[in-house]
């Protein structure tokens, strides 16, 4: 038997729906069945949404996005001061590296007036706007008011020091081993 169709037939007592057949196909053995009729109180709907669903799903949307954008912006900012912390990490090593090289004392400057720092040899390199230094080094490594350095000698040693990159909440610092001349960094959790 077909599905949505139903056998003619002569049962008692049962009730049938009535068919749709045209006058010609009365005894045929499968016939139709006519549409279901509402019943009374029942509206047929059209199809479709209304005007509440489609600014519900609007508002989700914006949410959504809303929020992905603040965890993208946050990640972003992260970023800058990773590779801030990265690229003055390397200055530090390069420079710990052409004291070695050259066999002779290299310093490198720290500005933070300009918030810049000069590697030897090099033009000075400008933090990214929203970027703070803060630096700690011995006394003796004071250019002027407003420019330090750190100092390393052709053995790898060096006066040490601390350089602390800060934009908003992040916070990295830049750790020069006084001994050794090494150069480590880490995030501050906070």
């Amino acid at each position: 038997m077909k599905p949505g169709f139903e056998i003619r037939g002569s049962r008692q007592g049962a009730a049938r729906p009535p068919c749709v057949c045209g006058p010609r196909q009365r005894h045929v053995l499968f016939c139709r069945p006519r549409a279901p009729v509402p019943t009374p109180g029942f509206r047929a709907r059209a199809a479709g949404f209304t005007l509440f669903e489609m600014l519900a799903v609007l508002l989700l949307i914006a949410i959504t996005v809303s929020a992905v954008s603040l965890q993208v912006a946050k990640s972003l900012g992260g970023a800058r001061v990773n590779a801030v912390s990265r690229d003055l990490v390397a200055a530090l090593r390069y420079t710990r590296g052409q004291a070695i090289v050259h066999g002779k004392e290299e310093i490198i400057q720290f500005n933070l007036r300009d918030w810049s720092y000069t590697v030897p040899n090099h033009a000075a390199k400008k933090l990214p706007d929203g970027m703070e230094l803060k630096i700690r080094t011995a006394a003796e490594e004071q250019v002027d008011d407003d420019t330090w350095g750190i100092r390393f000698y052709p053995d790898g040693s060096s006066t040490g020091g601390r350089v602390t990159v800060i934009r908003g909440q992040r916070e990295w610092r830049i750790d020069v081993n006084w001994l050794t001349g090494e150069v480590r960094s880490h995030e501050v959790a906070g």
